[in-house]
């Protein structure tokens, strides 16, 4: 009898568990549609819960000319997510003793300009405390320069070497030339391309099989194109020589490559405890080695903690969210560029946490385009101010300053207005 019972309490939790987690399910769809319906994502979502995956779903199309769709094996670059990847690679080396996180970038690049490289350490690079300029921040660099092809020592000598901002340690300026400086250091201390250290060390360790540095070199079969969305209307992105974004950005992956990374880093398969300690403490504006540390509000009584990372490079933008005291995982790959995949995940969040949950508002911007094609700019201007009046209270519709703004500059670069 008491065994009987035991069977039966096991068959009420799991049915039970598993129509808990459905209906998590269904409400991550239903969050999604909206926000697909409204032309705020297109791309690849996975939801686990305990490693085991209770959501994982493609929108749109991951080439939209020939309506190829994405799916959960989708690969999308991810950007700035990469970076956790550089900085692990640093932290073995550092178990290694091949690198020290005091040690000076000129301990490493001898031809890095002295007056800066004898100031700036590892551990700088890593928390974005360096005070170096980053490159992407250059005039005009995005459209005219990360296009080209440039050789490491050039890059590093016309695009990394800026005169400092700040007292290294002093600030916090998030920093893409810190990333790619260290992943030159990388290949200067193994005498390794920083692709292959990666497909060695972690890629194939892991068993991230759809995973990998991007180059001109090898086509990426599965891999979504990168669009900008203006309007209802599509266009391809800009593109860009993707080794100009070493270290910082030029990793493509899925995300079911993803999910099995977060599941690697419970252990220490790839790195000892003692590093990954150090790898997610927040030092200044809450920034770890490659990592975001931070309590994610659900309520007025709830947070949770959350280590995470976005990612955006041309067409493209990503996040990936773990709540590790949930051993709860959020990931987001968009490819029709600038989705509010961090308000998306809070909004995941919450459902899987049992809180109260928004869908999207339908946002004023294509309004405002299909204004401005039909009776121009004044007319369309006109008539979204009076809608914003009528519809203030309601919260039936997103007026975003930053959106509007964003179709100006466009019409303005396109010399429409």
């Amino acid at each position: 009898m008491k065994r009987i019972l035991t069977v039966l309490y096991i068959l009420i939790f799991a049915s039970t568990h598993h129509t808990y987690s459905q209906d998590k399910s269904e409400k991550i769809n239903d969050l999604l549609n909206k926000y697909y319906e409204y032309g705020l994502f297109s791309g690849t979502a996975l939801v686990a819960e305990d490693g085991e995956i209770i959501f994982s779903k493609g929108y749109g199309f991951a080439n939209i000319e020939w309506e190829v769709p994405n799916t959960p094996d989708t690969k999308f670059r991810i950007g700035s997510i990469s970076k956790q990847f550089t900085a692990v690679i640093i932290m073995q080396l550092v178990e290694k003793g091949k690198v020290k996180l005091d040690g000076k970038i000129t301990d490493y690049l001898p031809e890095y300009r002295k007056d800066t490289g004898d100031r700036v350490t590892i551990h700088h690079l890593l928390t974005h405390t360096s005070g170096i300029p980053s490159y992407t921040s250059i005039p005009h660099v995005w459209p005219d320069s990360l296009r080209n092809h440039y050789e490491k020592e050039y890059f590093i000598k016309h695009f990394h070497s800026e005169d400092l901002e700040f007292e290294p340690g002093s600030k916090y300026n998030y920093n893409n030339t810190g990333y790619y400086l260290l992943a030159a250091i990388a290949e200067e201390v193994t005498g390794k391309d920083f692709g292959k250290l990666l497909k060695e060390r972690i890629f194939d360790p892991a068993g991230l099989e759809n995973t990998g540095s991007e180059d001109d070199e090898n086509m990426v079969k599965r891999k979504a194109s990168g669009y900008l969305k203006f309007g209802n209307t599509f266009v391809n992105d800009l593109y860009m020589y993707m080794p100009n974004t070493m270290g910082a950005g030029h990793i493509y992956s899925t995300v079911e490559d993803l999910l099995k990374w977060d599941q690697i880093l419970f252990t220490d398969k790839i790195l000892s405890e003692k590093s990954k300690e150090k790898m997610f403490t927040p030092f200044l504006s809450n920034y770890g080695y490659g990592w975001g540390i931070s309590w994610l509000k659900l309520s007025d009584t709830d947070s949770i903690k959350s280590i995470a990372h976005s990612g955006g490079i041309n067409g493209f933008n990503t996040n990936f969210a773990r709540f590790v005291n949930k051993k709860q995982t959020v990931i987001l790959f968009n490819n029709t560029g600038g989705a509010p995949l961090s308000t998306i995940t809070t909004e995941i969040a919450k459902i899987l946490n049992g809180h109260e949950f928004k869908y999207p508002k339908k946002p004023v911007t294509d309004i405002l385009i299909a204004k401005i094609e039909e009776e121009g700019v004044n007319e369309a201007a006109s008539f979204v101010k009076k809608l914003y009046e009528e519809e203030k209270d309601n919260y039936n519709y997103q007026f975003s300053e930053q959106q509007i703004n964003s179709i100006g500059y466009n019409y303005l670069n396109r010399d429409m207005v």
